[in-house]
């Protein structure tokens, strides 16, 4: 079949494989899964959101806007960003992109070239590493401490020459640990110290337990535009449960990142679809929804975690985000076998998290020629619990009931 591509010998994302396991589980057996595999809320949009799309449909506001999108929707996010979030900013840095997803990919290929590193957490959202790669960054992971918190001597320690960028992600997937000041801090004087840009993902802007969320580009408010170097991104999907709508936006910090980016979205989308932009608009307004959201995901985990807790499962309620990381290795099977004999005899999905610490062999030519898992996260298991607080309950329970049994058994599935 000829030479493998660069994008054929990047690891696919184990979400898909669980998403896919779960869903031939309900086929065969006729049974629901319980899905904790998925971060998939059970709140849905606002009804005015749903109004918005149809509107435009209806009154014929359908046709292209710029690559950076709809003026009036990137000046009601700026307000929102100085507002909310403490940047500085204009509608000139704002890009709408569908989905944040698109926006990190487009972000990570604006600021790469060829041969530079990447420093990202060592357990992290699979797609970021997807995402990493195809831009043609090469990936180097720093240590997380206790609570997944980013250890600011390891980031120092992994810069080199070569070094070009770090990935933050506050409140974190898959952790949910939620970064302070004095860490924000730390890692932006070790940016400029080595001139680094700063990729920081927010896309759980609003589902902080603990303390407030602190916007990374905030620090920077008070610089130059162009002494500037933290890019952020945000989405609708999470706070207003606009998951399959695709809309989502980043901010760049000064002019020479927004051409850049400007590039990659000109030649990758044309430009984000009209009608959904007037959906971000209407959505804009519900300040109200997302903050009961926010409360909802928060009384979820504060009901059915501690359990997890109590069992020696969990060492601290996740600080923020939609998930949490439990270690299975008191069962003692590894965290694949532990979600397969889950799904297979309680109908309980969850995603192993070996496939969120994956460690990249590369060929001189910058190909993947292998990917495992690193040792640590061989036992451990990622959970969601922005789902419906019955099925939450349930599917808790029941992994609760499947830690016990092979416990039991001594860790014979």
């Amino acid at each position: 079949m000829g030479r493998v591509s660069h994008a054929g010998t990047i690891p696919p994302s184990c979400l898909h494989a669980v998403f896919r396991a779960a869903e031939e589980r309900e086929r065969t057996t006729g049974r629901p899964v319980v899905k904790l595999h998925v971060g998939e809320p059970y709140f849905p949009p606002p009804r005015e959101v749903a109004l918005a799309v149809e509107h435009a449909v209806h009154d014929g506001r359908t046709a292209y806007t710029s690559a950076e999108g709809m003026h009036a929707l990137r000046e009601a996010l700026a307000v929102k960003l100085e507002t909310e979030n403490g940047h500085r900013t204009s509608p000139e840095r704002v890009f709408v992109t569908p989905g944040s997803c698109q926006g990190l990919a487009a972000l990570f290929q604006s600021l790469a070239s060829p041969g530079d590193e990447l420093l990202m957490p060592e357990l992290h959202w699979p797609i970021h590493l997807q995402q990493v790669l195809l831009a043609g960054f090469r990936p180097v992971f720093y240590a997380l401490g206790p609570g997944y918190r980013p250890r600011l001597e390891s980031l120092r320690e992994a810069v080199t020459p070569r070094t070009r960028a770090v990935l933050v992600n506050s409140p974190a997937n898959p952790t949910g640990a939620v970064l302070d000041a004095e860490t924000m801090t730390g890692i932006l004087e070790l940016a400029r110290e080595h001139d680094l840009q700063i990729i920081s993902d927010e896309a759980y802007e609003h589902f902080v337990y603990e303390g407030e969320h602190l916007s990374f580009a905030s620090l920077e408010s008070g610089l130059p535009e162009e002494e500037r170097r933290v890019s952020s991104t945000f989405t609708f999907s999470k706070s207003l449960a606009m998951t399959g709508y695709r809309l989502g936006y980043v901010v760049t910090p000064n002019a020479a990142a927004a051409h850049a980016l400007r590039v990659v979205q000109e030649a990758s989308i044309i430009g984000p679809s009209t009608p959904i932009q007037y959906a971000g608009l209407t959505a804009l307004k519900a300040e109200d929804s997302a903050r009961a959201n926010a409360r909802m995901v928060r009384a979820n985990r504060d009901r059915a975690l501690p359990a997890l807790r109590e069992a020696g499962l969990l060492a601290e309620l996740p600080q923020g985000g939609w998930y949490a990381v439990i270690d299975v290795g008191s069962t003692g099977v590894d965290a694949d076998t532990f979600a397969a004999s889950l799904l297979e005899t309680h109908e309980v999905g969850v995603a192993p998290a070996a496939g969120f610490a994956l460690r990249p062999v590369f060929s001189d030519d910058g190909r993947v020629l292998a990917s495992d898992p690193a040792p640590e996260a061989r036992t451990l298991v990622r959970l969601a619990f922005c789902g419906d607080p019955v099925e939450l309950d349930t599917g808790v329970s029941r992994l609760l009931a499947h830690v016990r049994d092979l416990r039991s058994r001594g860790g014979s599935p």
